[in-house]
């Protein structure tokens, strides 16, 4: 007899007919208001769930009384109430190896346009603006040679050491819980506190996950600890940073600039003041967005749900101590 699961997001045709194969298959586009009422009804049947950007609260779990596995197409967990689903014993799996490189990618493109102000420069081409040789009110700043700092040294952090590295001849240091032997070795990457971090640093990358003790983690007193000349690169989650903290640093000239690729809140309002900020590179959360690599985090996320319903933890599941201690 057939599982039931529901998919709560689009995905490629030939995925979907994977799970069909499997499953019997309730699916959702999105969770929207018009069909959250159905995705409630359909949790009561549900052995397995497939999905992003939906929030899955203690309140949806407890209408999933045969709710097994969750399987999110992202590396993020935060969407999920892990303690509730900790206590049910329901698996969470995601999607940490796929999108290392190309979030990486994304997140040194910040750190480029940032310094070199490419977005400002092109639209100033764009609307001709430019009409002779630019003059020092519009330089940017150089980044080899330049010291990174890194909070959250996990696999994207190390992609975007090596980045920094190995291409730019950069100087690391990293914020992170526990040492990380690979990337002192091959990087000479010195692990410091926070406070070190923000002092020395000429670009200050986040890539932490969103947990309580991270949440507003940086905020008006560490931005004023940053350099004036310094720059802060977000491409993890908005809430990490205060946003109104950053805004008003960024007004005040206290940080040179930042590079965005996350907000509190998401899509960012067109009223947002960060849109009106010359010093602030503004990007959609494309991240991962790749057609490569957005296909491979639904594969592996149909190989989770797969592997989960047929009671296979081993790979990706993100509380495997919770559920098999």
């Amino acid at each position: 007899m057939k599982k039931n699961i529901i998919l709560y997001k689009t995905i490629p045709a030939d995925q979907l007919g994977r799970l069909q194969q499997q499953f019997n298959v309730t699916q959702f586009d999105s969770i929207t208001a018009d069909n959250i009422a159905n995705f409630r009804q359909a949790l009561a049947a549900a052995n397995g769930i497939i999905g992003a950007s939906y929030p899955i609260t203690a309140s949806d779990l407890a209408l999933a009384p045969y709710l097994t596995v969750a399987s999110t197409i992202s590396v993020g967990i935060d969407q999920f109430d892990l303690e509730a689903m900790n206590a049910r014993k329901i698996a969470l799996m995601h999607t940490p190896n796929v999108l290392t490189e190309t979030t990486a990618d994304t997140i040194f493109t910040l750190v480029l346009c940032s310094a070199r102000r490419i977005i400002e420069m092109a639209e100033m081409v764009k609307n001709g603006q430019w009409t002779k040789s630019i003059g020092e009110n519009v330089y940017g700043s150089n980044v080899s040679g330049k010291t990174i700092g890194i909070l959250g040294m996990g696999r994207i952090g190390y992609a975007v050491a090596t980045r920094a590295y190995a291409g730019f001849g950069m100087s690391v240091l990293y914020y992170s819980n526990h040492s990380h032997s690979k990337a002192e070795n091959l990087l000479k990457a010195r692990r410091c506190d926070l406070d070190t971090i923000l002092a020395e640093s000429d670009f200050v990358c986040v890539v932490l996950p969103l947990v309580p003790s991270t949440e507003k983690l940086i905020g008006k007193n560490e931005l004023e600890k940053m350099k004036p000349s310094a720059f802060l690169i977000n491409g993890s989650r908005g809430k990490i940073i205060d946003e109104a903290a950053l805004i008003d640093a960024l007004e005040n000239h206290v940080i040179r600039g930042a590079g965005l690729d996350v907000f509190e809140v998401e899509p960012l309002p067109v009223d947002s003041k960060l849109l009106k900020l010359p010093n602030v590179v503004a990007l959609p959360h494309i991240g991962s967005a790749t057609h490569e690599t957005r296909y491979a985090m639904v594969e592996c996320a149909v190989d989770n749900l797969i592997a989960g319903l047929n009671g296979d933890f081993s790979q990706n599941c993100a509380n495997l101590n919770a559920i098999q201690p």
